[in-house]
């Protein structure tokens, strides 16, 4: 029985036993043939013109309002606090990567991430007329009546 394992920076094949294992060093394909690297797209900070909630701040505000359901733990701790959701808005509008930047526990986090990745598509961001990916930090405050 042959078996072929993959090793960093080669191929190991094997044979019956330890003892009869070689290396085969594997170059790497050149040519028309040959996968082309295609480098991560550029994600900005700050953009000519930035990406918009649609409708802008206050549908934002209608939709947080709408959309926010206060986790119970934190309702039974009487805990309320500021949210900062990080996340990347692409050239399409939709959000992507959202991460807490700095959150405030007790279930506050999680709904955070969920509204954020429930939002509708943004506007995207355009530097020199053109979409691109813009990174944005939200915060989304968290109150008790």
């Amino acid at each position: 029985m042959r078996r072929t394992l993959i090793v960093a920076g080669g191929l190991l094949a094997a044979g019956a036993g330890p003892a009869r294992a070689q290396a085969v060093l594997a170059a790497p394909p050149t040519g028309p043939s040959a996968p082309e690297t295609v480098a991560p797209p550029t994600v900005l900070a700050y953009a000519e013109q930035m990406p918009a909630f649609p409708g802008g701040e206050e549908a934002f505000r209608r939709y947080l309002s709408a959309k926010t359901r206060y986790p119970p733990e934190a309702e039974r701790l009487n805990l309320s606090g500021t949210v900062y959701v990080r996340f990347v808005v692409d050239e399409a509008g939709r959000i992507r990567d959202a991460e807490i930047v700095k959150g405030v526990g007790a279930g506050l986090d999680e709904e955070a991430l969920r509204l954020v990745r429930l939002m509708p598509w943004w506007t995207p961001g355009r530097q020199h007329g053109q979409p691109v990916r813009v990174q944005r930090t939200l915060p989304i405050s968290f109150r008790l009546r």
